[in-house]
């Protein structure tokens, strides 16, 4: 295993390598303070390029002791100093904020609700096309994330940090060999034997390779934003098209962090039948927090999107070998296939959401895509590509 201060430094310059910066460009680096140390190797690392970084840090003590000491009305007002900061700024690149995720369950729910309103104006700045910032939000291990997820903390470096490791190039040869079974396709088809069997149209819409950089070919067609560890070919399906179910093993719920076991999801029309949902663990969890948005969403936008397709994604990160319930690194498995429902507007799609939450199937689907001429192609079967 490689030493806490190499992998330190070797996450730092991936991050800033997936970046991307300019000289000049300002960047905000934001995360909790039990990574203070990945925050300051980022920060240099970005001078190193000729940027100008600002640290903002917090920590799991503060988040809790703010949504319980503080009320709702004052959490829901929009933080303008944060606003300008990122006006002013080319790029955010956010570390995961919690040591511990279990801190999460315990914030009240109607203050977390309060607090997502306040956010509205960074998630603008974030998610427009054409007019959005340059994101990047990359995962770090820690002990009380690995006793979350249920796994050995050795085990979360290598998935997390070695996840992080796998060479760009890679990737991308990897990304567009998947990509070749996609050409001029009309429609997907997923099927597994645990209950996946579902269609989504995906002509007219642009594939993405998440390679692990934010090239200036995806900042000039809509694509600002990065997740690392990377590895995944997704687009954004026809929102209101396709219809079938899903089972998701394992996730995270969007709040509260709490994990959520065997998750069955059925959609029609392109829309989540919220009703129909079923879980072994949690499954109160998952309808609440998409309830919350859909109360969010009533108030902001028109059409309401929170429940529809927003995402099909194919992972294909080779140094991640499993699922955790850490949705982040889980949809890059190889030989899974993931949808989100909701938000889509920064990827070429036509939803604007509070809600974008990715439920990534069981490893060992069958994937198919059928052409705009009729020709039926396969690219995974049981888990591999064709």
């Amino acid at each position: 295993m490689i030493s806490v201060d190499k992998a330190v430094r070797s996450c730092a310059r991936n991050i800033v390598i997936t970046s991307n910066l300019s000289p000049g460009d300002g960047v905000i680096v934001s995360g909790g303070a039990h990574a203070q140390m990945l925050l300051e190797e980022i920060a240099l690392e970005c001078y190193k390029k000729g940027a100008t970084p600002t640290i903002v840090v917090s920590s799991d003590s503060y988040k809790e002791r703010m949504y319980k000491e503080t009320s709702a009305s004052n959490l829901a007002r929009e933080p303008k100093q944060l606003i300008g900061l990122l006006k002013a700024s080319d790029m955010i690149i956010v570390v995961d904020e919690l040591d511990d995720p279990a801190v999460a369950s315990r914030y009240p729910r109607n203050k977390i609700k309060a607090r997502e309103k306040s956010m509205f104006q960074i998630q603008k700045l974030l998610s427009h096309p054409t007019k959005g910032k340059k994101w990047l939000f990359a995962g770090w291990p820690t002990r009380a994330a690995a006793r979350h997820s249920h796994v050995s903390y050795s085990e979360l470096r290598e998935i997390i940090v070695g996840g992080i490791a796998a060479p760009p190039n890679q990737l991308m040869r990897i990304g567009k060999q998947v990509d070749e079974g996609f050409g001029d396709a009309s429609w997907a088809h997923v099927w597994d034997d645990n209950g996946t069997d579902f269609e989504v149209k995906i002509e007219g819409r642009r594939r993405y390779i998440d390679d692990g950089v934010i090239s200036k070919m995806d900042f000039d067609t809509g694509d600002r934003g990065a997740n690392l560890p990377a590895g995944e070919l997704f687009c954004a399906p026809c929102e209101t098209v396709g219809s079938g179910t899903l089972y998701c093993p394992i996730t995270r719920d969007r709040y509260s962090e709490k994990i959520l076991k065997d998750v069955h999801l059925e959609f029609r029309d392109g829309k989540l039948q919220l009703d129909s949902v079923t879980a072994s663990k949690n499954r109160d969890v998952l309808i609440s927090s998409f309830k919350q948005c859909l109360a969010n969403d009533k108030e902001k936008y028109n059409p309401v999107r929170t429940l529809n397709l927003a995402e099909l994604g194919i992972g294909f990160n080779p140094r991640i070998k499993r699922a955790i319930g850490y949705i982040l690194t889980d949809e890059k498995v190889t030989g899974t296939v993931h949808l989100a429902f909701g938000s889509n507007f920064g990827y070429g799609g036509n939803s604007r959401s509070w809600m974008h939450w990715d439920f990534v199937s069981a490893p060992g689907v069958n994937l198919e895509v059928e052409r705009v001429d009729g020709e039926m192609v396969r690219v995974m079967e049981k888990g591999k590509f064709v």
